[in-house]
């Protein structure tokens, strides 16, 4: 029974260090964490670049065997450590770590996938956490809310752009003609469409005067659709009275759930003891 208790004990406490950043320790794991996933990422870069590569290969195959087992032990400690190891597994953040992890193995497999190791660069995301970044999406949970909230205008908008872009490229291919690149409707319609979001590939010009003052005019009329979406999810915003939330860093040791708010006693998801 003593046994059980202290070896729950260890469990609580490596959870609080792995999954939390809120403590001295917990954020000092993340940071030496996004050390060696930085580390990780720069040694693929290097491995990428065959002067390099030839010279210093083993060395560079060493340090990429080094990160790989750092990770894999990490991730296994993450399952071990929360009641429901499987829901850690499928989670976003789960998936993430085993693809960041798994290639590296694949590669004495199979060929060509070694490249894959940059998925771990996925990792970053826990940036989020260690600058306590992780409040703030409610932010963007308002931005996704407001842009829903446009979607039929938005929908409208853009269904008028298309009718727009048929026709000036049609009237473009009618002008200018095959001898000057408008060799067909749709691709007179791609040029339009390249104009009309200030792209501007270059790939096909008009070369008539009548042909370049249209193409001005779709030019300066791309200015003004470029802004409409954006007035229409500002009005969106604007109406938005979405009440802030302050959250932390704490991550249920029963199902991994996150961000939970400040004072929290239990779990919001599945009602576990946060403590």
């Amino acid at each position: 029974m003593s046994s059980n208790k202290k070896q729950q004990t260890w469990k609580e406490k490596l959870h609080t260090i792995i999954y939390e950043a809120d403590t001295p320790a917990g954020k000092l794991f993340d940071v030496v964490l996004l050390f060696f996933i930085i580390a990780s990422i720069i040694l693929v870069m290097l491995e990428s670049v065959n002067s390099i590569d030839t010279k210093y290969h083993d060395l560079l195959n060493i340090g990429e065997w080094i990160v790989t087992i750092l990770f894999t032990v990490e991730y296994i400690l993450r399952l071990i450590t929360v009641n429901k190891p499987l829901k850690y597994a499928f989670s976003f953040y789960g998936i993430i770590d085993l693809l960041s992890t798994i290639p590296k193995y694949l590669s004495l497999i199979f060929v060509g996938t070694h490249a894959l190791v940059a998925l771990r660069g996925l990792r970053l995301l826990r940036v989020f956490r260690i600058l306590k970044l992780g409040r703030y999406l409610g932010a963007s949970n308002t931005l996704v809310n407001a842009i829903k909230a446009s979607r039929v205008k938005i929908s409208v908008f853009l269904f008028a752009v298309v009718i727009i872009s048929i026709i000036l490229g049609t009237i473009m291919y009618m002008i200018e003609g095959e001898e000057n690149g408008f060799t067909n409707i749709p691709k007179s319609v791609y040029w339009c469409i390249v104009t009309l979001t200030t792209v501007g590939y270059g790939d096909i010009a008009p070369q008539t005067p009548l042909g370049q003052f249209i193409a001005s005019i779709v030019m300066v009329l791309g200015y003004g659709i470029i802004a409409v979406p954006t007035g229409i999810v500002t009005s969106e915003l604007a109406k938005s009275s979405d009440k802030k939330i302050d959250t932390n860093t704490q991550a249920c040791p029963n199902c991994t759930a996150e961000s939970h708010k400040d004072n929290a006693e239990f779990c919001y998801d599945c009602g576990h003891n946060l403590h």
